[in-house]
């Protein structure tokens, strides 16, 4: 369908592709893998016709239509958000005007036999078929359907596309793609601005999706769920796997090793080539035999190691300080702004050592809450920390709010004290700031290289309670996995907002949702928090669609509370013990491992060489630690369903 054939891109004689070609083929599912800066984004705009190769040529054929939604671009304003995404059919529009002409040209004329009257009946049957094709009778119910699949809502639908923030407005046109149905879509990290809802949606519309898609995300869960074919850019030159992105991660480690071996071997080769040619080359009788092994070294194609970008943040969070068990306490809590309501009446409780994961739709006061805890803004009702809180708050913009005139050293260096301050360099050096990179100015900082300056400042206090809204923004995957994995070992309590399922998996077990006003709590991990989601969002499309009789169900629910409130109970019993079971695995996997250690320590000999090691016993009491702590989860989930 489309075709890159030989294809170089240079910039100031750097070669960011040198002589690379692929396929995309109809109803491909390609990510485009590869560090920041190897050109992921300049080959969607060749692919889009955008932007012209150097050298070779990328083909696409005059009727294959592309669609193409960049990271930035300029939106239109003076319309409501449907009018501007309806105008996606513009097309159609045109063709239904040339309709209307061609059906009164045929009620007026008379010629009935000239060949421009036949031309017409056969235009008119051409885009008949055309329209059928798309669609055309039924676009406000498609407009309607993508735009409540992106997050908005009906009453928003009127409201004019300049009163939403970038995100929203990206939205709008990627709504307006979709509705298109391009032959191939072309999107670059088109989760940015989207909830972990819409991101479900998109991931459903694209199963349905009758064109091919290439799309750049740093979102592995989504690159994991849509993708069927990896192409990686490293090195000026493309590797193409046949196969989602953890899958080519695993193959392109296996690729590197195969290269590393290769070029071991031939350097090998290249060693003994070199002693002979040096033994022999001042002998008369051996110079011959000297020139052909120096023949052999010129001709020899050496093996490249790809230069794979293996530096990613690492880090870990101090050691938090010491505070009470209770650590947040809601009690009615809400917010409004003007006649806005946000949420209400609020009512949780987060214990030492948590870790919270706030999620729901845009706008529904993730966020509002965070600024709630951290005391930003006014509220309804009491948010209070517990005794000896210690708050770190990373905000949605924080890198927004450096200050721009200083250099990177000089941002954490006025904060950095005490011992922290003779490590302010290495500090950096773990959040990939090396080198000149500490004398830049913010200013002339990347967003990602903000954002890892925002994160930085966190480790410069020992907090033992992290408000965090949105930290992978920005991140890069390896880096996303750094954050996740110092977070999991972080000793504090964590209250965070992410979109990210990858980043969120394995790491909060207790979720608040915040919908239609209200927060909800639900004692899962946010796989199970979707599932509950998606099966609730299908419910809701089948009452929609039974029309009279959605409304019936309504009236019989709202006429008996009580099996509502039987049906909650019910969902929140199968979250429980869901939560008992997982405890009961963790309970045995520790006495497990305490056993084993009890067996070694029975052995006099193997005890001896234990006691020498200073970590040995840390880690044994932490396991009897971890299983006390297992043990008393246990019994208070059990007690709620006693």
């Amino acid at each position: 369908m489309v075709s890159v054939n030989g294809v170089t891109v240079s910039f100031g004689g750097y070669n960011l592709f040198d002589n690379v070609s692929f396929l995309i083929n109809p109803k491909d599912r390609i990510g485009l893998a590869g560090k920041n800066g190897a050109g992921k984004s300049t080959m969607l705009k060749l692919l889009a016709g955008l932007q012209s190769p150097t050298k070779g040529e990328v083909s696409i054929p005059k009727e294959c239509k592309i669609g193409y939604l960049p990271q930035d671009m300029t939106h239109q304003h003076g319309r409501t958000v449907f009018e501007e995404t309806e105008s996606a059919f513009a097309e159609i529009k045109a063709m239904q005007a040339r309709l209307d002409d061609i059906n009164h040209q045929l009620e007026t004329r008379t010629d009935y036999e000239s060949d421009s009257y036949m031309d017409l009946i056969h235009d008119l049957t051409e885009i008949n078929t055309r329209l059928d094709i798309v669609g055309a009778n039924n676009t406000n119910e498609e407009i309607e359907k993508v735009l409540l699949g992106l997050g908005f809502v009906r009453k928003e639908f009127e409201r004019q596309t300049s009163e939403f923030s970038g995100g929203w407005r990206m939205r709008i046109e990627l709504a307006k793609l979709l509705l298109q149905k391009p032959d191939v879509l072309m999107l670059d990290e088109p989760t940015n601005h989207l909830d972990i809802e819409a991101i479900q949606w998109l991931e459903e519309f694209m199963e349905t999706f009758s064109g091919a898609v290439v799309l750049i995300s740093h979102d592995k869960t989504f690159l994991d769920t849509v993708t069927k074919r990896t192409i990686e850019i490293v090195n000026q030159k493309i590797y193409d796997y046949r196969t989602n992105y953890s899958h080519y991660l695993e193959l392109r480690a296996e690729r590197k090793e195969q290269q590393e071996n290769a070029a071991k071997n031939q350097q090998r080769i290249i060693n003994q080539y070199e002693t002979l040619i040096d033994k022999n080359r001042a002998k008369a009788s051996k110079a011959a035999f000297a020139q052909s092994l120096i023949k052999k070294l010129d001709k020899m194609d050496r093996v490249e190691v790809d230069d794979v970008d293996t530096a990613s943040v690492r880090f870990r969070f101090p050691a938090p300080a010491h505070s009470g068990k209770i650590v947040i306490t809601a009690e009615h809590a809400g917010k409004a702004y003007g006649e806005k309501r946000i949420f209400s009446d609020a009512n949780f409780i987060i214990t030492k050592g948590e870790k919270i994961g706030l999620v729901g739709r845009n706008g529904e006061g993730k966020s509002t809450m965070m600024k709630m805890i951290a005391k930003k803004i006014q509220f309804e009702g009491n948010v209070q920390l517990g005794h000896s809180v210690l708050m770190g708050y990373f905000e949605q913009d924080q890198e927004e709010k450096l200050n721009l005139d200083k250099t990177v050293f000089e941002t954490i260096d006025e904060l950095a004290v005490g011992d922290v301050r003779r490590q302010v360099r290495s500090l950096l050096g773990s959040f990939l700031f090396g080198g000149d990179d500490i004398d830049k100015k913010v200013k002339v900082l990347s967003g990602g290289e903000r954002g890892r300056l925002a994160l930085c400042k966190l480790l410069l206090e020992p907090y033992n309670l992290l408000l965090l809204d949105e930290p992978t923004n920005h991140l890069d995957i390896k880096s996303k996995e750094v954050l996740k994995n110092a977070l999991i070992d972080y000793e504090g309590t964590i209250v965070m907002v992410s979109h990210d399922r990858d980043f969120m998996t394995g790491m909060c077990d207790r979720l608040f949702e915040f919908r239609d006003g209200h927060v909800k709590e639900y004692l899962c991990d946010i796989k199970e928090f979707m599932e509950i989601r998606k099966v609730e969002r299908l419910n809701q499309l089948d009452l929609d669609k039974s029309g009279v009789k959605a409304a019936a169900v309504v009236e019989k629910k709202q006429a008996a509370p009580s099996d509502f409130e039987a049906q909650e109970k019910k969902k929140q019993l199968a979250q429980i013990q869901s939560q008992i079971k997982k405890s009961e695995e963790e309970i045995e996997r520790l006495e497990k491992e305490i056993k084993s250690l009890d067996d070694k320590l029975s052995v006099p000999e193997t005890y001896d060489t234990l006691s020498k090691d200073p970590n040995f016993f840390n880690s044994y009491n932490k396991l009897k630690k971890d299983l006390e702590t297992e043990m008393q989860k246990w019994e208070d989930l059990s007690a709620k369903i006693i």
